[in-house]
């Protein structure tokens, strides 16, 4: 049945949804790639908050969405942005969120990763900083969980330079039990994150960032980079030493930089697997199997799904990321922690509905389709 979406210039245009989704099987972990998911948080949608209150989450739609990711074989990053760190959810509770995931992990066998910032001060000296990165850090180690080093908007704000980034970073890797990921977001995802590594030039960030792994090799187990650069992570993946990993956190350019060349390849530590996860599973057995052909026939058409989402102001990508999610069937509202459902337009929405119908990605496309209907009449779309 025909179904009128509205376009970017207002005007309702008829689109025709399919009838039966992609069907992917549970599988069991990659042998070529590590591949993570940053996972989305389900708010509790009966919950008497503001958009400024602590975020009231519904534990258990939050971790069966787990459960979903890691029955395809990929890996959680928890308590990341796509969680909504720093736009939604606090750092009480990102504690709360890392304890009870990490628990899940162990009783399903299932991979994860959690971050560790330092969001529970807006601000304070290099001493606060260090302080809030161990207590942090601590968390996640006591609740058995790999660590990922997030960054920090606080060192943002008061570093003076590549010293005091190179002081910090290098005191949390020789405190750390077991080796990290380190993550850099570049500031389309977070604009308070710009300059980091104490230069807004990327060449000489990317020099400050590479010495802190070459002083820590053996305490850094990867870096994700988020910077939407494709030549510029295959740079820096060369540069990289023996046994570093790169995680891509390029949602643009995913499919080649995973896919690799001659001289290597990216895993995968990504937002846009959050919705994309049966299909990004069964496309790395794909690749498992040494056939990058299929993994980028597979992958490739879901670029075009990913741009729109990670659109800017791309910080802003989780609003569609949870809308896949209600629309998929894996909670039953469009409702976020902070308010963030308001953060896209219709037609943004509208869009992604389209590009995710077409890809197969509902389950129950007829679920998906009665569900849009349900948001265009709220918007006074009648037909």
């Amino acid at each position: 049945m025909t179904i009128h979406l509205p376009d970017a210039n207002g005007f309702l245009r008829p689109y025709e949804p399919r009838t039966e989704p992609l069907t992917f099987s549970p599988g069991i972990p990659f042998t070529s790639r590590t591949v993570f998911a940053a996972a989305h948080v389900v708010a509790d949608p009966y919950a008497d908050v503001t958009p400024d209150a602590p975020a009231a989450v519904d534990w258990d739609a939050t971790l069966a969405f787990r459960r979903h990711l890691w029955s395809h074989g990929l890996g959680v990053a928890e308590a990341m942005d796509t969680a909504q760190r720093g736009m939604g959810l606090d750092w009480a509770g990102a504690a709360e969120l890392i304890r009870r995931s990490a628990a899940e992990a162990r009783a399903v066998g299932g991979r994860i990763a959690c971050g560790v910032g330092t969001d529970q001060i807006t601000a304070g000296s290099l001493d606060d900083i260090r302080a809030a990165y161990e207590e942090q850090l601590a968390v996640v180690e006591e609740a058995g969980a790999q660590a990922i080093l997030m960054a920090s908007r606080a060192l943002a704000a008061t570093a003076r330079g590549p010293e005091d980034y190179l002081e910090i970073y290098g005191h949390l890797l020789r405190q750390a039990a077991d080796p990290v990921i380190l993550h850099w977001l570049g500031p389309m995802f977070d604009p308070a994150l710009e300059g980091y590594w104490g230069s807004s030039d990327l060449d000489t960030a990317t020099d400050v960032f590479l010495d802190v792994i070459a002083a820590h090799p053996d305490k850094v187990d990867g870096v994700k980079i988020s910077l939407l650069d494709a030549g510029r992570e295959i740079e820096l993946r060369r540069r990289l030493p023996k046994g570093v990993r790169c995680y891509t956190g390029d949602d643009f350019h995913y499919p080649e930089l995973i896919a690799g060349d001659e001289r290597g390849f990216s895993h995968a530590l990504l937002g846009v697997f959050d919705p994309l996860g049966p299909l990004a599973a069964e496309a790395v057995r794909v690749l498992d199997t040494g056939d990058t052909a299929g993994f980028r026939a597979l992958l490739d058409p879901t670029v075009g799904l990913a741009r729109h989402l990670f659109q800017a102001p791309t910080r802003y990508y989780k609003t569609g990321v949870v809308f896949l999610a209600w629309l998929a069937g894996h909670q039953s509202h469009f409702t976020m922690v902070g308010g963030l459902q308001s953060a896209r337009s219709l037609p943004h929405l509208a869009r992604a509905y389209e590009l995710a119908d077409r890809l197969g990605l509902f389950p129950d496309p007829r679920r998906a389709e009665e569900r849009m209907r349900n948001l265009l009449s709220l918007y006074g779309v009648d037909r």
